[in-house]
Order: C-alpha cells, then structure tokens, then sequence
C-alpha cells in the first residue's frame, strides 16, 4: 500500500484538515519531476544500460568505513552542498513559526522547488500549532482528572472506611499524618494483619502515581536506615479528607424518577457518603480515564503519522532533485515539539499505572485491555452463514412465486382473504428486514468514505456491527419468515372442518415471540451489547421528554417514523389474535371503533416522540432551531391524524379531503426542505461546490443531485391516500399500503447516509473527534466554582 493511502486510512478523520497534505505536496514534487525531465541534456552515456556505469563506479570509491556515522568528531559538509536553511522565525512572523530558505532558487526549475518548501513550513507549521493547542488541551484535562482523582480516593475512605493498625482510616487522614499527601508509601494488601478492607485501592492521589525509580529508591534506603518496613504504618500517609468540604457531586438523571427531582431542585448536590454515591463515580471516572486514554492514544498517532510523512515526502525530494536537504529539514522537525515533546508519552505511563491500580485491582492485563480494547476481528464463518441464508431465501422467494403461479393462487376465491388477514401478519417482518438492507448498506458505504458513524452513535469500541452482521442478522430473519409464507399459501378452507390448520395459523404468532424473545434475551449471545444498546436507545425514546436526548435517542425516532406500518402491524396481531378468528382467517377489526383510534395513535406516536425530543432539546439548549423542528413534527402529526381519519371514512367528504390535502401537502414541503436543506446541509448557493455545500465525501456531485430527486419523489409517495390512489389493477390494497410504506423505508435508507454524512463534517469541521465524559464533583472553594 502506497504511504498517501496508508495515511488516510490511519488518520483520524475528525482531524483531516490538521494532517499534513501529502497528497499536494506530492503533486508539487510531480510537477517538479515533470519539468526536470523536459528539461533533462542528453547524455552521452546514454546508449550504455541505465545505471550500470554507475553501480561499477561505486565499487572502486574509498571506504568511508562501518562505524563512521557514530563517529562525533567526523568533517562536516562543505557548505556549497547546502540546499536549505530552516530557522524559526522572531521577527516578522509569528513566534515559534519555522522558514525555510531555498539556496538554490536561482538555477533553473528553482521556482518549482520554491514553491514546494513554502507549502512545506506552511504544512508543518500547522502541524505543529495543531498539536501544541491539543497537548495543552489534554495537560489541562490531566489537571481536572487529578482533582477528581482526589476527591474519589477521598470520597472512598469516607465510605470505606478501612482500619489500619488498629485505627480507622478517617481518623488517620483527619490528623496531621495526610498533611503531605505527594509522599506516600505504599502498602501490601494483605501483609499486616491491621487490614480488614483495602482491596481495592491504595489511597494515593494521582500526582504521586510517577514516582520515578530514583525517588523510590531513596524512599527505600532512607526506611531501611531507620528501621521501617514498607507495610509500616508511619509510613502510609492517607489522603486528606478535607476536600470533601469544597465537593458537591452532579446528579445526572438516569430515569424519569431522577429527572423530575432535577427539575425542582438543583442538579448539584451535597455529598451523602453511600456506596450508590461511590459507585456512580467511580463508572464516570473510569469512563472518562478511558475517554482520556484514547485521545492521547490518538494524539500520540498524530505525531508519528505526520513525522513519518515529512520524512516520505522529503525523500521523495532528494530522490527527485538529487540534492540532499532531507536531513537538514528532519533535524529541524526532531528538534520541534512535534519530535522533542513527550508529554503526552509521560501522560500515559501515569494514566495507565492510575488506572491499573485504582479500578483494575493492580491488574496490569486487565487494566490495559480495557484501555486497549482489540480491534474487532472478521470471521469467515460470518460471511459464509448470511451468504447461506441469503440463497436460501432466495431460493424459498423462487420457490413462492413458482408455487403461485402453479396453483393459481392470484385468482383463487381465498385470495382477498389471505391478503386481509395474513399478509399483514408476514409484511412486519418485510419491512424489519428492508431496514435492516438499507442500514447494512449504510454501514458499508460509511466505512467506504471513512464516515465514523461508530464515535457519532457513541458504540463501544469493538461492539459495533458491521455490514456482514447486519446481513446475517437480516437474512437469517428473511429465511424465517419466507419459511412461514411458503407454508401458509393453502388459502382454500377445508370443507370437512370449514376451518384451517390451527398449528400453521399461528406461525406468525410463534415467529414475533421468537423475534421478540431473542430481542430481550439476557444471555450472551447474538450480539447482546447491540441488542441492549438498541433496547436503551427505545426506552429513552418511549420516554423522551424525561431523559436527555442524544444523537443515538432521536436517530432512531427518526427511524420510527418510516415504521408507521410495522406499528399498525403490531396492533392488528394484537386484534386478530386476540380479538379475530384466527381458526377461520377471520377478523373485525376494521369494524371496532377502539381499533380505529388506536390504528392513529400508532401511527402518530414515532412522530409525537420526535417532538417531545426536540421541545426536551429546546429547553437544555435554547437553540430555536429545536423549536422550528418542533413545529414540523407537530405539522407532520396533524397530517398524519386527518389523512388518516379522511381513509377510515365509508362515505369520503370533501371538507375532509380538503383538510387532509393541504396539512399533508404543507407537511410533505416542510419536511422535504429540511431533509435537504437542514439534515443534509445542501441547496448552498453559494457554496464552493454549487447548489450543494463546500465540503463533500461522495466523489461525484451527481450523487447528491439524484439523492435529492429520489428524495422529493419518494415524499410524494407519502400522500398517496390524499391523491386518491387507493388501488391499482395489479395488486390488493394491502398489498399496495405496504408497497408505499416500503418506499418510505427506503427513502430513510437514503436519508441516514446523507444525515451521518452531514454530521461527520461538522465533527471535522470542528476537530471533535471525542466525546464528552460528565464527571462526577464539582469543586466550590469560597464561591470559586471549578470541576
């Protein structure tokens, strides 16, 4: 693999802009290669094989001997060799900027090489002010970790309280031995009988956790001259309680419960001292130390990946122009902070050796697989099952139609019967499986333009789904139901019972439970971190209003509302199981009043959640954009409760149609503009890429231009009972209602690309390539309030 591909893959692409531009640079060194071989004198050697003259020559020169590079006092070069000057810049630019002055601008295609090392300080400058701003950045989220280290180890003897020597712990640090906390010994578990419960941690603040060999060293030989043991107890000094009195502790509301208590009283609360309070902050703590740990892993990559590619690109320089600047320019990027610092290394080593001891029990193995989780490996055996399963329900659609168009099914007197009541039982799983298609597709073109849809909906690293999981997931549940449907096209009744099979009325009764047991499942299997992920993510939706609302909460109501039909489908398996014949293929529903208002507020629901999500975000974030969004959705809910009460209608009235016309045509505008305009951020005017927005993934414009089309038409589909189309000669009604709501699944296929796509930008645009941990104390010194 060519380095400029390497470089893309491994970067981080929330800071694409702050790498170095390999690829222009090395289109610069193209231009000078191009011109240099115009411009090339024939050589009289050329008729001899290209090099060869050369490689002989080399065999007879002096021997400048093996260990002359190490050598200290060797000559130096001659300064006509020189081809560079690089100095950092004081005057007439910026401090600490780096210049560089081409010798040898006057011989010809000087002017190319000129350009080239401009753009080369100019890249490497914005290197370096990139990473010097994000080592600032990390050393003073080091500093507020240190303070809540502190007020955790402290909040852990309060609770604990642990006896050592006969004493307890909280008397021990409230007398003068905690004065001079940055000195500690520590002790053995286990090695004194004192000891009754310190299994966890040794109470040591987190600006100790480098000690250095030498001090250790010392700390050692001075108690062997006096005497002492490392397990004495003169030498373990606790850590103070005293900054129990500046800490309050934020109270995050996790249920609806906590969330109503927020409202009336404030989110900042004094300090209770219970195992609850200890344990709540020790899961935020070790989330932030994980959060902490892998930006400084990736800020760590940054600097080697940009380091390796200043020294690719200044010997692909040498290699071009046959001079010899490549070492000059390396020595000035080793000397720089992006080569001298080591910060962030040190930062590490002290994270790692904090981690390890307070919240893996000094176990170094585990400690450092939870800092590194393994990347997710690909398994054969995956590829192969949905690869199965696929053919298999292929082969179970051929064998349906073959079976159709056999028997002669299409015209058989059971057919409206089976299309009334079995083909909306069988059509739920249909419109699971399309979405499930359409999200593995999404999947496998976000991972295709490196769109990190994993860091956006906030997956666990090595948990996420990939698009061959998704597909196995999804065939295996297509092959399920396509068994169900090819054992259930008997629509003719047995005359001798005037009924039909009991047992295969109620396989897709059996296959929902299945579906929904495997959903629910607490065991390990079948990807329970996804399931229980998606299962969190519904429960806050359900609840929307009472929890905080997060990208995860409301892409998924967003996916919802093109699931209007798999609703409806839930309730007529509720009515015709347990309120139809289902012995007979018979069914009332229609019929019931309470079916028909529940048959609206199931399709209102998906809608009335993403309005109560975006009044909840309304409120938190005062942005009145929210409220805007608010207003669509109340508009869409409108449209959505008339058109379907105008459908329900025996006799159809013309106030109605009117009505049911102009909400959903005013609806199906708003929210086609903000699809296009707002979620994907295209219709830019005057944008660097026309009509569309200044940065794009997609290759082709074209792209966007027929997405937006599709869009558009696909919308239209949505007032397909408004127009009046309620059947076409071709197919039953039911079959047409979900041959719409299928469109509209595949339309939201569509959209979710563009709308992660949207949102990957603005993370790049704004360098946010992490997200952020709440801790748990909030620190108040005298009205001086800091985290």
């Amino acid at each position: 693999m060519k380095f400029g591909k390497e470089l893309a893959a491994q970067m981080v692409q929330e800071w694409q802009e702050a790498y170095i531009d390999y690829s222009k640079l090395k289109s610069i060194l193209k231009d000078i290669s191009r011109f240099k071989q115009q411009n090339k004198a024939p050589s009289p050697m050329a008729a001899t094989t290209k090099g060869s003259l050369k490689r002989r020559v080399s065999l007879y020169r002096a021997f400048s001997g093996l260990t002359n590079r190490y050598r200290s006092g060797s000559p130096r070069k001659n300064n006509e060799d020189e081809v560079i000057l690089v100095s950092a810049v004081q005057d007439g630019g910026s401090e600490g900027d780096y210049q560089t002055m081409f010798l040898r601008s006057g011989e010809e295609g000087g002017e190319y090489e000129l350009v080239f090392f401009r753009r080369l300080d100019d890249e490497f400058n914005k290197v370096v002010k990139f990473y010097k701003n994000k080592v600032e950045e990390v050393m003073a989220e080091a500093d507020v970790l240190s303070k809540q280290m502190n007020a955790l180890i402290a909040l852990r003897i309060k609770v604990d309280n642990p006896v050592v020597g006969g004493s307890d712990i909280v008397n021990l640090a409230a007398s003068g031995m905690s004065s001079n906390s940055s000195s500690v010994v520590h002790p053995t578990i286990g090695g004194r009988q004192g000891w009754t419960r310190m299994d966890v941690i040794q109470e040591v603040e987190m600006s100790s956790e480098a000690i250095s060999d030498e001090e250790m060293k010392e700390g050692n030989d001075r108690e062997k001259l006096s005497g002492g043991t490392a397990n004495d107890i003169q030498g373990f000094r606790p850590a103070p309680l005293e900054v129990l009195d500046h800490v309050k502790i934020k109270v995050e509301p996790e249920t609806p419960i906590s969330t109503l208590r927020g409202v009336i009283k404030s989110s900042k609360s004094d300090l209770s001292f219970s195992r609850q309070e200890l344990r709540k902050a020790e899961e935020k703590i070790t989330q932030a130390f994980i959060e902490f740990y892998r930006k400084l892993r990736l800020l760590k990559n940054y600097c080697f990946l940009n380091q390796l590619a200043f020294s690719k690109i200044m010997k692909k320089y040498d290699k071009i122009t046959s001079r010899n600047a490549s070492r000059a320019y390396l020595q000035m990027v080793d000397k720089s902070s992006l080569g001298s610092s080591d910060e962030v290394t040190k930062l590490m080593e002290r994270v790692e050796a904090t981690y390890v001891k307070h919240f893996a029990n000094g176990n170094h193995r585990k400690g450092m697989k939870t800092l590194r989780p393994q990347a997710k490996k690909e398994r054969h055996r995956i590829s192969f099952l949905y690869g199965f399963f696929s053919g298999c329900s292929i082969a179970l659609i051929v064998a349906i139609i073959v079976n159709i168009h056999a028997r002669d099914l299409l015209k058989s007197q059971g057919r409206d019967q089976y299309m009334v009541n079995i083909f909306p039982l069988y059509s739920l799983f249909g419109y699971i499986v399309l979405h499930m298609l359409m999200y593995s597709g999404n999947i496998f073109f976000w991972k295709r333009y490196r769109v990190n849809f994993s860091f956006i909906f906030g997956f666990k690293q090595g948990t996420e789904l990939g698009y061959r999981e998704v597909l196995l997931l999804s065939s295996g549940l297509s092959l399920l139901a396509l068994a169900g449907v090819i054992s259930h096209l008997d629509m003719e009744i047995d005359p001798r019972t005037k009924s039909f099979r009991t047992l295969t009325e109620l396989i897709p009764l059996a296959l929902l439970i299945a579906v929904l047991s495997i959903t629910f499942c607490p065991f390990n299997i079948i990807y329970r971190s996804s399931r229980f992920f998606l299962i969190q993510c519904a429960f806050h939706c359900f609840f929307a209003p009472l929890y905080k609302v997060t990208l995860p909460d409301f892409f998924l109501a967003d996916q919802l509302t093109s699931q209007v039909q798999a609703f409806r489908s839930l309730e007529f398996y509720i009515c015709y199981y347990g309120w139809g014949n289902f012995r007979k293929r018979l069914n009332k529903c229609e019929e019931s009043e309470v079916y028909k208002v529940f048959y609206i507020v199931v399709a209102i629901i998906p809608y009335w959640i993403r309005f109560v999500q975006c009044l909840r975000r309304l409120f938190e974030e005062k942005d009145v954009g929210h409220g805007a969004n608010a207003m669509k959705y109340f508009s869409t809910i409108a449209a959505v409760a008339i058109r379907t009460i105008y459908s329900l209608q025996r006799q159809k009235t013309t106030t109605w149609l009117v009505l049911a016309a102009s909400t959903s045509g005013i609806a199906t505008i708003v929210n086609t503009y903000w699809d296009i305009v707002i979620d994907w951020g295209l219709l830019r005017r005057n944008s660097r890429n026309p009509w569309l927005r200044d940065k794009l993934i997609l290759p082709h414009k074209g792209v966007y231009f027929v997405a937006m089309v599709l869009n558009c038409l696909l919308r239209l589909a949505w007032m397909q009972q408004v127009l009046g189309i309620q059947s076409v000669p071709f197919l039953h009604n039911t079959a047409l209602i979900a041959v719409v709501a299928s469109l509209e699944i595949i339309r939201r296929g569509i959209w979710n690309f563009f709308r992660l796509e949207n949102e990957h930008l603005n993370n790049v645009g704004k360098y946010r390539a992490f997200k952020s941990v709440p801790l748990p104390f909030y620190y108040d010194y005298n009205g001086d309030k800091s985290i």
